[in-house]
C-alpha cells in the first residue's frame, strides 16, 4: 500500500512549542537501562524516512507488509506513523482459539473487525486516540538477535521523546494491561506505550519490523472492553483493566498540574520523537 494518504515527511526545522529537543541531562534519566546508540541496535535515520499518515489506515497489518516488502527492495528504512479506525489486531496463535471465527464475526459486526499479524502477544485494540509506530529496515539475518538490544534502543528513543513533553516513562510490564510485555513504557506504573517485532525474509533481504502502540488520547475503558469482549467471545480466559492504561494526555495533565492540554499535543509529540530518531543522544 503506497502513501498516497500521507503528509510529507516530518519537519525539522523548528523546535515544537511544547515537546522540544532533549534538555541536556534529561534524556539519558529516561531509561533504567544501558541502552546501546541508536544505530547499533536500529537504524540511523534520516529525517526523509519519515511518513505521518492523515487519514486512518483500514488495513494496518497489510499496510506493514508493504512498508517491509519496500524496504526489501529500496534498502532503506522506513518510519510510518499512522492510526486506524475501531479494529482488533491479534496475533496468529488466536486462531487456534475455540471460538476464533464465530468471536470474529460477532466483533466485525460491533463495528470492530479483526485483523491477523505477524508478530506475537495478545489482542490490540485500536481507535482514536491510538498511534502507531512502524519502523523497517534491512538486517544482516531473518533470525531475530540482539533482540532486547532493539526493544532497549527503541524504548529509550521513546522516552526521550515523551521527556520533552515533560513525561517521564520507563519500561516495565503492567499487570493487566492488553499484550502486556516487559518492553512496555508506562507512566506512573500505568501502561502508555506497547512494543512489538517481526523478523523476516523477502525474498533475499532479511527485514525487521520494530513497532510501537501509543495511547495518546484514546478512551482507555472502549478498548478495554471492546478487547474483554473479543477474548471472552473466543474463549480465552484473558482479561484486562482499563486502569492499568494511560495515555499521552493524561500523563501530560499530571506532569503539568492546573495546566490546559495543548490541542497539537500529539503532533507536537511526533516532532519530538522525529529528533529522538534521528540524532544521537
Amino acid at each position: 500500500m503506497r502513501c498516497s494518504n500521507a503528509t510529507s515527511p516530518v519537519d525539522q526545522g523548528a523546535a515544537p512549542e511544547v515537546c522540544g529537543p532533549p534538555t541536556p541531562g534529561v534524556a539519558m534519566a529516561m531509561a533504567d537501562v544501558q541502552v546501546p546508540r541508536l544505530g547499533t541496535a536500529l537504524p540511523l535515520l534520516s529525517p526523509r524516512a519519515f511518513t505521518v499518515h492523515d487519514t486512518p489506515l483500514l488495513h494496518g497489518v497489510a499496510s506493514e507488509a508493504q512498508w517491509m516488502a519496500d524496504t526489501a527492495a529500496t534498502g532503506r528504512a522506513q518510519v510510518h506513523l499512522w492510526s486506524a479506525p475501531a479494529s482488533l489486531v491479534v496475533p496468529r496463535s488466536y486462531e487456534r482459539l475455540a471460538r476464533w471465527a464465530a468471536a470474529c464475526s460477532t466483533s466485525a459486526a460491533a463495528g470492530w473487525p479483526v485483523q491477523v499479524r505477524s508478530s506475537g502477544g495478545g489482542v490490540v485494540p485500536q481507535g482514536p486516540g491510538v498511534l502507531n509506530l512502524s519502523l523497517t529496515w534491512p538486517s544482516t539475518s531473518a533470525i531475530p538477535k540482539d533482540t532486547d538490544a532493539v526493544y532497549q534502543t527503541l524504548c529509550h528513543r521513546l522516552a526521550v521523546a515523551f521527556a520533552q513533553c515533560g513525561v517521564l516513562v520507563v519500561p516495565q510490564g503492567v499487570n493487566g494491561s492488553f499484550c502486556d510485555g516487559r518492553f512496555n513504557l508506562a507512566f506512573e506504573g500505568r501502561k502508555l506505550v506497547g512494543t512489538a517485532q517481526s523478523w523476516r525474509r523477502i525474498g533475499h533481504a532479511p527485514i525487521v519490523l520494530a513497532h510501537a502502540v501509543i495511547l495518546v488520547d484514546c478512551d482507555a475503558q472502549e478498548l478495554t472492553a471492546r478487547a474483554n469482549a473479543f477474548e471472552a467471545a473466543s474463549g480465552s480466559d484473558r482479561r484486562y483493566r482499563a486502569d492499568a492504561l494511560t495515555s499521552l494526555a493524561k500523563a501530560w495533565r499530571a506532569a503539568h498540574p492546573g495546566a490546559q492540554v495543548p490541542s497539537d499535543l500529539s503532533s507536537q509529540w511526533v516532532g519530538a520523537l522525529a529528533y529522538a530518531l534521528t540524532q544521537v543522544i
